[in-house]
């Protein structure tokens, strides 16, 4: 269930639908309200004409929230569009989760209902039982003044959503906040448990699709009730044929094996819901992107190398523990793959390197990061990023005696 809900709350249409429901309970509500109390006389705040006016009024409040809507509707398109073809279609997942972006639509579609059930209580006509919901009008124009508001707001956001540096910055914190949630500053640097030895029963996909989620909670309940240590043979963000093996149950048969196929969340492209490598790839897109002959933008390519800098430092000075549950006894219980931190390394500066090695910048920028890791790496990281030094085969920025080379070096 908790799934089901966050998938349906990570739609774009989950938010303006929201909305849109909430104004048809609140135009119902207050049209009885109205109805059930005295609003004949007229107080200062409340709307005061007869009922043709409020008709005139709540129709044209209609008719032009139509209008907004549709132009935020076609704004979005149009950015989206942009977005995908100059960046990556990759990062579109960031603009279609933007809160902002799905509440103007959300505040929009909701002055557009509102209107309309209001309209429904208007009653009659000047001379002839007329009833006019006082309250519920005032407050259809409070929503157009909020709405006016809000368009504004979105369009100035719009406008700085699309800008490179806020993209690749937006992407940098996505990732770092999952970097922290995977592996945590005081995670305890543990060696990957083996495997135990015993019958192995395998378990295949039901369907393709990328590995998007991993429910460890659910995996291990199962383990601890069948007495099982199960296998997760994908890593998050790989793919998976139908009629692969996805896992690997060490023990005795499980059986039914519904529950556990529940327990891996199958999707038709990755996200950063447990993939640190996605807020990877979306950075590295974008840079190649920059970096090609018809767009020819390194200071791009650096801004993404900064952020890719942040990240790889933060994973080689923390100890990243292999992704594995035990039971209350010790055992081992599930088991799942993931990258090393020279998958990471690798990821991050190979292709770039590759696409930007006539760009000077790019590669002083790479150098200079290198240099800075290995300042300041874990020991179990060290060897990988000294690999890399050597296997540039550069001179890199001497480090000064008293740390890691300072930001005016880099030759931005």
């Amino acid at each position: 269930m908790n799934g089901l809900w966050r998938r349906i709350s990570e739609r774009f249409w989950a938010l303006p639908l929201l909305c849109a429901l909430s104004a048809l309970g609140l135009g119902v509500g207050l049209g009885r309200l109205d109805d059930a109390l005295d609003t004949s006389f007229t107080l200062p705040f409340l709307f005061g004409g007869g009922p043709e006016g409020a008709r005139a009024l709540l129709s044209a409040i209609i008719t032009s929230m139509i209008s907004f809507t549709g132009l935020v509707f076609s704004i979005t398109i149009v950015v989206l569009q942009l977005t995908s073809s100059q960046f990556s279609p990759r990062v579109l997942r960031t603009f279609l989760r933007d809160r902002f972006n799905q509440l103007a639509l959300g505040v929009f579609v909701a002055t557009f209902v509102y209107a309309l059930v209001v309209l429904r209580a208007v009653r009659g006509t000047a001379q002839v039982d007329p009833f006019v919901p006082q309250l519920a009008v005032t407050v259809a124009f409070l929503f157009v003044l909020v709405s006016v508001g809000v368009f504004l707001g979105y369009i100035n956001h719009i406008a700085e959503s699309i800008r490179a540096a806020t993209i690749i910055a937006r992407i940098g914190k996505d990732t770092r906040g999952l970097l922290e949630r995977r592996y945590p500053p005081d995670s305890a640097n543990a060696a990957r448990r083996l495997l135990p030895e015993g019958p192995v029963h395998e378990v295949p996909a039901g369907e393709p699709g990328v590995v998007q989620r991993v429910d460890d909670e659910a995996l291990t309940r199962i383990a601890e009730e069948r007495d099982l240590t199960i296998c997760v043979l994908r890593a998050v963000g790989e793919f998976v044929p139908a009629g692969a093996s996805l896992l690997e149950v060490h023990g005795k048969d499980p059986g039914d094996t519904e529950r556990l196929s529940c327990a891996i969340e199958l999707g038709n492209e990755r996200t950063l819901d447990q993939d640190v490598g996605f807020g990877f790839r979306q950075l590295v897109d974008i840079a190649e992107r920059a970096l090609s002959p018809g767009v020819n933008d390194p200071s791009t390519a650096v801004q993404v190398i900064d952020q890719l800098h942040d990240l790889l430092r933060r994973l080689a000075t923390r100890p990243l523990p292999p992704r594995q549950s035990f039971t209350d006894d010790g055992r081992l219980a599930v088991d799942v793959p993931g990258p090393s931190f020279g998958d990471y390394l690798g990821l991050a500066i190979d292709e770039i390197d590759r696409w930007g090695a006539d760009a000077e910048r790019v590669q002083h920028r790479i150098d200079a990061m290198l240099v800075d890791l290995d300042h300041v790496a874990h020991p179990e990281q060290r060897p990988v990023i000294v690999r890399a030094l050597v296997g540039r085969d550069r001179h890199p920025p001497s480090l000064p005696s008293d740390g890691p080379p300072r930001s005016d070096t880099y030759l931005r």
